[in-house]
């Protein structure tokens, strides 16, 4: 980083001024947009898809991050950049103070009935169990080098409905079994898109699993802080304890595996995965597809994670949605008697926000924030307008590069191991070209992600793959037509 941007970009262990929150959103939310369509949407939501605005006012932008490693992550590789964004957006922008939400902001330990609900998750406000009980566990999991615990992700605070409750299910037998039981499933593999409950299902097995059973050895662990902690125990040369320790888990969660990179690191997840299940100790993952479709992954690795239960947490339906936010009414009105939220308005909010747990949560606070900062009651109208940039008249269908292998698979007879092939003939090098070119234009997915998901490839490969396609349809009728035909068979 350089020394001007190094001096704007400050670490802060805490906002040193209370700016206002309402200034500068318009111009985050446009900085995130240009992030995401720089990055790629894999690398933006890795790194920045759990970045807060805090406030901004007189030339500081204060942003939280929940991890220290994400922090670090995010000051050493993209604070320059970062920095450019906000300063186009905003010229008197000056500095960029980034802090650690919950180290260095600890708030009253919540109860059951007055927790408020974090974002991104199927689920509503409360946390069980003494907040004692809650910070002795999350300092073990701090000791063993895990990710930080969220004492409001438990299963008192997740709302169960038709899309989750296998996945519910599963994650409750493993954090309630006492040790010597035999395993029923292993490992619990557990995938669904972003803001529909992997990590709180994650975080609430490690709560149980210590509270039904305090001897245990629970390690939560995001992907990354896997990497991070293996990277830093070769460097110390002390991965010798690095693998004991992880080895001698009784139940060891990952989450966001499908950001697992690096051939060694792969290789020494793939030995701790069998030695734990051989040793009949329980591993539980969650990633953003299936196993089978993690093609970053070494095949041994993803043929051991389907050896066991492979679950999804479906999108939210209807009936879900509106518990959920009907719970977080409840708790909300237990915070302020005064608060008045309509039914009518609870059912509104259920029916256009569609997407995920994450979207649905920030439809209620917003609505909680102008009802608390105007005093304007909480209308349908109101709803709508507070809630317009959310609201989508029909949401398109989330198309995924593997749906568009299999469709071009099938058109032209080939198999789909020979599109992530190298082999170079005529009847192969063609369809993989149209599947990249189809990747490229229905997908927000960045040419190096793309080239990834075909085999490994370099981004130039898809570059020259789109560029091609586009030049040959551009002067072959049929070609075009053939295209157009399978655009509408994906899209469908």
């Amino acid at each position: 980083m350089g020394a001007a941007a190094h001096q704007a970009f400050q670490e802060a262990d805490s906002p040193k001024e209370e700016p206002s929150v309402k200034v500068g959103k318009e111009e985050w939310d446009r900085v995130k947009s240009r992030l995401r369509t720089e990055l790629g949407e894999d690398v933006f939501s890795s790194w920045f898809a759990s970045v807060e605005l805090e406030g901004e006012q007189n030339g500081l932008v204060i942003l939280s991050v929940s991890t220290r490693f994400l922090k670090s992550w995010i000051q050493s590789h993209y604070g320059e950049r970062l920095m450019a964004l906000w300063r186009e957006e905003c010229e008197h922008v000056r500095r960029i103070d980034l802090y650690v939400r919950g180290a260095v902001r600890p708030k009253p330990a919540p109860t059951k009935t007055a927790a408020p609900n974090p974002a991104g998750n199927a689920a509503v406000g409360g946390m069980a169990g003494a907040a004692g009980l809650a910070g002795a566990q999350a300092s073990e999991n701090d000791q063993l080098g895990g990710s930080p615990l969220d004492p409001r992700l438990t299963f008192e605070t997740f709302v169960v409905g038709q899309s989750n409750t296998l996945a519910h299910a599963a994650a409750k037998q493993v954090a309630l079994a006492q040790p010597g039981q035999p395993v029923s499933f292993n490992p619990l593999f557990l995938h669904a898109s972003v803001g529909l409950g992997k990590t709180h299902l994650l975080q609430a097995i490690a709560w149980e699993a210590k509270r039904s059973n305090p001897g245990a050895k629970v390690l939560y662990l995001t992907a990354e802080r896997f990497m991070y902690s293996f990277v830093q125990a070769l460097k110390s040369q002390s991965a010798l304890d690095f693998k004991d320790t992880l080895r001698d888990i009784d139940i060891l969660l990952i989450d966001d595996l499908q950001f697992l990179q690096g051939k060694s690191i792969q290789q020494e997840f793939c030995h701790t995965l069998n030695s734990l299940i051989d040793g009949a100790r329980q591993v539980v993952v969650a990633a953003d597809r299936p196993p089978v479709e993690l093609e970053s992954l070494d095949e041994r690795v993803r043929s051991r994670l389907a050896g066991g239960l492979v679950s999804e947490l479906q999108p939210l339906e209807k009936e879900l949605r509106r518990s959920i936010l009907s719970d977080r009414a409840l708790q909300a009105s237990r915070r302020d008697p005064n608060l008045a939220i309509p039914d009518v308005v609870l059912d509104h909010v259920a029916g256009i926000i569609r997407s995920n747990g994450r979207d649905l949560d920030g439809a209620f606070n917003r609505l909680m924030a102008h009802n608390q900062l105007t005093g304007a009651p909480i209308t349908i109208e109101m709803a709508e307008q507070a809630l317009k940039d959310l609201i989508r008249s029909k949401e398109p269908r989330r198309i995924r590069i593997e749906d568009i292998q299999r469709v071009v698979s099938k058109h032209y007879n080939v198999s789909r191991s020979d599109l992530l092939s190298s082999r170079r003939t005529r009847t192969i090098v063609r369809p993989r070209q149209i599947a990249m070119y189809l990747s490229k234009m229905l997908t927000p997915r960045s040419l190096p992600e793309i080239g990834r998901r075909f085999g490994g490839r370099d981004h130039t490969t898809v570059l020259h793959a789109v560029r091609k396609i586009e030049e040959l349809s551009s002067s072959d009728t049929t070609l075009a037509q053939e295209i157009e035909m399978l655009k509408r068979i994906i899209s469908e």
